[in-house]
């Protein structure tokens, strides 16, 4: 055989080899070691938009749940370039700090980790190849993406005081978020038959020092498994408006609310 035949082989059972090690799943994290306990509830508050109370009582009923931390764990799928899976670990201190930990794996295992936080209004932002330390574009997603990632546990719109919806029509409904001197707003979108969230888009900061330009970013509820006791789906994805499609699809597979996470979020990895 000649030699370019070789090398078009070798080359052709490389890149065989690296598809198939992106079609294997990594294996979930354990679940937390604590479990939610009894929640306490707030009775649904009157006077709100047409499509948002029928997204409550769909959701909750008359009584919403008081949440103040949640940890979710679970696996995605992210593309950079090329579509990798993960696993991922979210902590909620709710409406005000987080953490997120990815691996991205390669035959079930990790390739590459990222360390996200958000905390006392400061950001690290944690890559292979850089770290952005309380850069002022991250913070601003870091505050959208701790609105957003509600969107598993939505009560805290309503029990976190500093959040306040606005009217639009009977299928969307602007909603008002604390980010410094200046609200954020999202628009949201609910489905005119279930009554539940169809999306949340938002302008937001993609790149760390870039402050020139907000890219419309784009949260939906995927359909799937819904979250347990809850008619919500366990599966989201995030696009940015300029890339045309997902660039994470994430589904949530452990969730605890209301555990001590005052150290855990402040930690880095599982």
């Amino acid at each position: 055989m000649r030699i370019w035949l070789w090398v078009v082989v070798v080359l052709a059972a490389i890149v065989a080899l690296g598809w198939l090690g992106l079609q294997v799943r990594p294996s979930p994290f354990p679940p937390h070691a604590e479990r939610t306990p009894a929640l306490k509830t707030a009775p649904l508050p009157a006077g709100l938009p047409a499509p948002v109370e029928r997204f409550y009582r769909t959701v909750y009923g008359d009584q919403v749940p008081v949440i103040e931390t949640v940890v979710i764990k679970g696996r995605a799928k992210m593309t950079i370039g090329v579509t990798l899976p993960a696993r991922f670990i979210f902590i909620h201190n709710t409406g005000k700090d987080y953490r997120h930990y990815f691996e991205a794996t390669w035959f079930g295992l990790p390739i590459a980790r990222v360390n996200e936080r958000y905390i006392d209004g400061a950001s690290l932002f944690e890559l292979p190849f850089a770290t952005y330390d309380n850069d002022a574009s991250i913070n601003q997603g870091a505050n959208l993406a701790v609105w957003a990632e509600a969107n598993w546990f939505p009560a805290i719109w309503l029990t976190d005081g500093r959040a306040r919806w606005q009217a639009v029509d009977d299928r969307t409904a602007l909603l008002f978020v604390p980010f410094g001197d200046q609200p954020e707003n999202f628009v949201m979108r609910f489905n005119p038959e279930t009554g539940l969230l169809d999306s949340m888009e938002a302008m937001r900061y993609r790149d760390a020092g870039d402050q020139a330009k907000k890219i419309l970013w784009i949260t939906r509820s995927v359909p799937g498994p819904a979250i347990e006791g809850t008619p919500l789906s366990a599966t989201g994805s995030a696009t940015w408006l300029d890339q045309g499609r997902p660039w994470a699809v994430f589904t949530l597979e452990d969730v605890v609310y209301n555990v001590d996470v005052s150290a855990y979020i402040r930690q880095k990895g599982k």
